[in-house]
């Protein structure tokens, strides 16, 4: 059975830095924060066997596997993924649901960011070689926090004129916590989801998402019928 948990070993002669990992991998064609809980209907054998391995982890909390956004390709098929992104997300397995035929639905929580060094594909399901790629911990200044924050609420309130409110409740008070929502929340495309889940820390991943928010506004200021992008179709866990 193949170890789906975190271990530290001596580093290798001539190797600088983290000892890669081993993690199942369920490449998406999506990009999955830290914080964010995710439906997943699992019908295609690789990742049936996949499901099949994590519960037969006897610690739920153990249930884990990892996920990284697929560059080019699809989720399913022959040919499948042609590329994926090395930043990614580790998940744990939190609800399952098996169905007569076969497939199942889940939900898993993202748990922190990893970074994929090679995939192999010859097993039953994908494997990854990972690391941990944790923030940056310096404290994020007051007006980024402000800023942000500003931004979002008055993008919430011109989003809410036009539909349903994209998020329930107050937002956290916590940097990482908060970059982390807003980024699960932001209205964008893949290529710059992406480019939030690598930023180095709660700092820059906060200023990028005012940015593009504050972008997002003025180009609904322009034409009403925006965002492209259905937020609300997100849904967001603090756990």
């Amino acid at each position: 059975m193949l170890s789906a948990s975190r271990r530290t070993v001596p580093a290798a002669r001539g190797y600088v830095g983290p000892v890669p990992d081993t993690l199942p991998m369920f490449p998406l064609n999506a990009v999955l924060f830290p914080g964010l809980s995710v439906p997943l209907h699992v019908f295609e054998d690789r990742y049936r066997a996949l499901v099949h391995h994590l519960l037969r982890v006897d610690d739920p909390a153990e249930r884990v596997f990892g996920s990284v956004g697929i560059r080019e390709g699809y989720e399913v098929g022959d040919h499948g993924a042609q590329s994926l992104y090395r930043v990614g997300c580790r998940l744990q397995l939190t609800d399952v649901e098996s169905n007569p035929d076969g497939t199942f639905d889940v939900v898993a929580v993202g748990m922190e960011r990893i970074e994929l060094h090679r995939l192999e594909t010859g097993g039953a399901f994908p494997v990854g070689h990972v690391v941990d790629r944790p923030d940056a911990t310096q404290a994020v200044p007051d007006e980024v926090l402000e800023r942000a924050r500003a931004a979002f609420v008055a993008y919430r309130a011109a989003l809410t004129e036009l539909r349903s409110d994209p998020y329930e409740g107050t937002l956290p008070r916590d940097p990482t916590y908060l970059s982390w929502t807003l980024a699960a929340l932001a209205p964008l495309p893949m290529s710059e989801r992406q480019s939030l889940l690598e930023a180095e820390d709660a700092t820059d991943r906060l200023v990028l998402l005012t940015d593009l928010l504050r972008t997002e506004l003025r180009a609904m200021n322009v034409i009403p019928s925006l965002p492209a992008t259905e937020v609300a179709r997100t849904r967001w866990s603090p756990n």
